[in-house]
C-alpha cells in the first residue's frame, strides 16, 4: 500500500493518492481543488480505512487530462477509478463541486455507497445564492485569469478570508488549473441540477454545513437534507465553506461519528473487525 505523501496514476491518467488500510474512504474535492486538500484527513483516518483522493480531471494533478464540463464526466472518473482499483462498496465524500459529484455517483450506482457525506454542497448546480454569479465568474476568468481568480474567490470560503490557515493550499492548488479546466468545471455546474434524483440516494447520508458558507447557502442545505429520505444534518458554527481546514479537529469527529455509528451491513463489520 502507498504511503499517505504518495501521488499515483490510474491507467486512464488520472492522478489520485491513496494510503491506509480497511473500508474504503474516497474523498472527492471541489472546483479549482486538488487531493492534497484531503492530507489532514488522510492522516487520520489512514489508520483504520483505505483513504482514496483522486485528482479530477483538469485540476491539480490531473490537470493535463481533458477537462470534464459535465458533472456526469466527472463521476465517470471517479467510477473508472473505482472500478481499476476493484473497490465495490465505499463510504464517499465530496466537497462542493465534488458534492454533486457525488450526487450523480450515488443515484447511477446506489448499490456500491455504503454512507454518503455531502459536505459544503448542495443539489443544485446553478447555486443561485452564491456569493457571485457563476457567470460572473467566468468573466472574471478570461479577463483576470486562473490565478488571480482562485485567490479572490479562495477568500471567500474561509471566515477569515487569505488571512486564514488553510488558505495558501487552496490558492496553489486552485492555480494548476488551466482557464480551459476553470471554464469547464463552472460549466458542469451550471448544467447540473440534482433535485429530483434526491429521493434514490437512500443509503445514510451526512450533510455537513458551516455555518458562514457563500457559495452554498442555507436553502440549498436544507433541500438536501429535507429532501434525501435518511439524512442526518451537522452544521458547524464560526466556519465557512472550508470546514475541513478551518475547524479540522471538529470536523473530523463529526465525520468518525457518522461513519462509525452509521449502519453497516455484515460483510462491511467484517472488513473493519479483521483490516
Amino acid at each position: 500500500m502507498a504511503t499517505r505523501s504518495d501521488a499515483l496514476t490510474s491507467s486512464t491518467g488520472l492522478s489520485y493518492r491513496r494510503a491506509g488500510h480497511g473500508a474504503p474512504l474516497v474523498l472527492v474535492h471541489g472546483y479549482l481543488g486538488g487531493s492534497m486538500q484531503w492530507q489532514a484527513e488522510i492522516d487520520r483516518f489512514a489508520g483504520r480505512f483505505d483513504v482514496i483522493a483522486p485528482d479530477l480531471p483538469g485540476f491539480a494533478g490531473s490537470a493535463a487530462l481533458p477537462p470534464a464540463d459535465r458533472i456526469a464526466s466527472f463521476a465517470a472518473a471517479v467510477v473508472d477509478l473505482l472500478d481499476e482499483l476493484g473497490l465495490t462498496r465505499i463510504t464517499l465524500l465530496g466537497h462542493s463541486m465534488g458534492g454533486m459529484i457525488v450526487q450523480e455517483l450515488a443515484a447511477n450506482h446506489p448499490e456500491r455507497i455504503a454512507r454518503l457525506i455531502l459536505y459544503g454542497t448542495g443539489p443544485l448546480g446553478a447555486m443561485p445564492d452564491r456569493f457571485e454569479l457563476l457567470e460572473t465568474s467566468r468573466e472574471r476568468i478570461r479577463t483576470e485569469g486562473v490565478a488571480r481568480t482562485i485567490q479572490r474567490i479562495g477568500a471567500t470560503w474561509f471566515r477569515d478570508g487569505a488571512a486564514a490557515k488553510g488558505f495558501d493550499i487552496v490558492a496553489a492548488l486552485g492555480a494548476l488549473a488551466s482557464e480551459r479546466a476553470a471554464l469547464a468545471g463552472l460549466d458542469a455546474m451550471s448544467h447540473w441540477d440534482g433535485r429530483s434524483a434526491l429521493v434514490r440516494l437512500t443509503m445514510p447520508t451526512l450533510v455537513l454545513w458551516g455555518d458562514g458558507d457563500q457559495s452554498y447557502r442555507w436553502p440549498q442545505v436544507e433541500m438536501l437534507w429535507q429532501g434525501l429520505p435518511n439524512a442526518a444534518l451537522a452544521v458547524i458554527p464560526g466556519t465557512a465553506h472550508a470546514v475541513h481546514l478551518e475547524k479540522p479537529n471538529l470536523f473530523h469527529v463529526v465525520l468518525e461519528d457518522f461513519i462509525m455509528t452509521a449502519r453497516t451491513s455484515p460483510a462491511e463489520s467484517a472488513v473493519r473487525g479483521h483490516s
